[in-house]
């Protein structure tokens, strides 16, 4: 692995380089206006990945935006690896609150990233992430070091829920056939405290509408005598958490994984710096399901927030009026054991039943996914421990994340092999946000770890 690593060290600029030409590129999946720039950028990953030695390099089209595959196959009595990223983003929007545009890459030092970190649209989320898998696989091919069969699978549509990959998955089992999956696109907790993703939760996500009376009334003559579905829904909202942080749902909690007190006690070996944290976000105080740390509340417990809450007049000046409807978007994070159908329909029953007679409650599904674990004992968490604790020259800890990854329990269910999510960034890298940054020292530290995961793999 020597010479693999020579040759990253001396082409790290390089790197950098053509990480810059991609992420000059606006390849967001949500918005039509830019679908030439995404199916432009399905191409210049396609080229990179034949540049970098990959074979059979297709853009496959699906119904929505293109899949690019490649794989390079050395023996079949060597394991696969099936190594999955996203090269389509989110949108940029508040442009206003961005320092300098965000598809012009410009490299910044801060307080977090001394060495510098690439400040761009996707720079974290995900483009800077699986190109460094796509740097390692060169490097390897390069020094001749590539220790078994790899596989790519690049989408242009995570942002948008994944909407063609299941197909494209259940459709091309025997192409995509693997012994494990390798994904980029989570974080470690610090890069003092390097960590391998163990869990993500699963989604369900609703949006709820009251209606009251059959028009907006007038609220001086019909003030005082008649529900105000604003009212309604904050008190309905309101009660679906407890003054302990207890989810109310009738059998929310019935299928709820109990973590042993020694994954607890391994979990909290984790820096939970409680100060830290809430200057991070700019609060006074946090809260919480009682009982649990801040950790264990981000992670293995369930939760229910609302996202959004909308109705009556929001324009400029006044407007009295009694609004006719008030709706809002609410998510809930799921654990093993739940599934999004099942807390779906408990939520529908439940919001229902604490609904007064005097107005009419409707409850639209949006998306869902299962939540994903992968055992701390498997031979892929064990590889990918080995490898980041030989780049980073630290203990590697398991860690629980708070956010969704649909795709990662789709991918066992159909292809039958575990997610390794060894994710790079850091949690304060503004994915999703204005100034979204990913810095060089994660950059270089995944394009190093990488071959070693594949190393340690195959010896397993």
């Amino acid at each position: 692995m020597q010479e693999t690593l020579n040759y990253i060290n001396e082409n790290k600029q390089r790197f950098v380089d053509e990480l810059f030409e991609l992420l000059r590129i606006p390849s967001i999946s949500a918005d039509p206006a830019y679908k030439d720039d995404v199916l432009k950028c399905a191409e210049v990953v396609a080229t990179h990945l034949k540049n970098a030695g990959a074979d059979n390099v297709e853009v496959c089209q699906t119904k929505g935006y293109p899949i690019v595959f490649g794989e390079k196959f050395l023996n079949e009595d060597l394991p696969t690896v099936l190594v999955y990223g996203h090269y389509d983003v989110q949108p940029a929007d508040p442009l206003e609150l961005w320092t300098r545009p965000p598809f012009e890459p410009y490299i910044e030092k801060t307080p977090l990233h001394p060495e510098g970190a690439i400040f761009a649209r996707g720079s974290a989320d995900d483009k800077g992430q699986f190109f460094m898998h796509l740097k390692a696989f060169e490097a390897m091919m390069k020094t001749n070091a590539l220790p078994c069969n790899v596989k790519f699978i690049l989408e242009g549509e995570e942002e948008v829920g994944s909407v063609s990959l299941g197909d494209f998955v259940n459709e091309n089992k025997e192409k995509l056939s693997c012994d494990c999956i390798l994904i980029s696109d989570t974080h470690i907790y610090s890069n003092e405290q390097p960590t391998v993703t163990t869990g993500l939760r699963g989604l369900s996500y609703v949006e709820v509408e009251i209606e009251g009376p059959n028009r907006d009334l007038h609220s001086g003559l019909y003030g005082g005598a008649v529900p105000n579905p604003i009212h309604v829904l904050s008190r309905m909202i309101a009660k679906l958490i407890d003054e302990d942080g207890h989810i109310t749902i009738d059998g929310f909690y019935d299928n709820v994984e109990t973590v042993s007190d020694a994954d607890r006690a391994d979990m909290n070996k984790l820096k939970d710096n409680p100060e830290e944290f809430k200057q991070s976000i700019g609060l006074n105080g946090v809260e919480g399901e009682k009982g649990y740390t801040t950790l264990e509340r981000t992670s293995i417990r369930p939760t229910l927030d609302c996202n959004g809450i909308w109705g009556g007049y929001t324009g400029e000046g006044a407007k009295t009026v009694i609004p006719s409807k008030a709706s809002a978007k609410i998510s809930m994070r799921l654990v093993p054991y739940q599934t999004p159908e099942e807390i779906t329909e408990k939520f529908t029953k439940y919001f229902e039943k604490i609904a007064p007679d005097n107005v009419k409650v409707k409850v639209t599904p949006h998306h869902g996914g299962m939540p994903y674990v992968l055992p701390t004992d498997t031979k892929e968490f064990l590889a990918a421990k080995q490898a980041m604790e030989s780049s980073f020259g630290k203990e590697v800890l398991p860690y629980r994340g708070g956010g969704s990854i649909p795709i990662t329990a789709m991918f066992e269910q159909v292809l039958g092999a575990k997610s390794v999510l060894m994710g790079f960034g850091l949690d304060s890298d503004a994915i999703h946000s204005p100034n979204e940054h990913y810095g060089l020292f994660n950059f270089y530290k995944g394009i190093e770890s990488i071959p070693l995961f594949f190393e340690n793999y195959t010896k397993r």
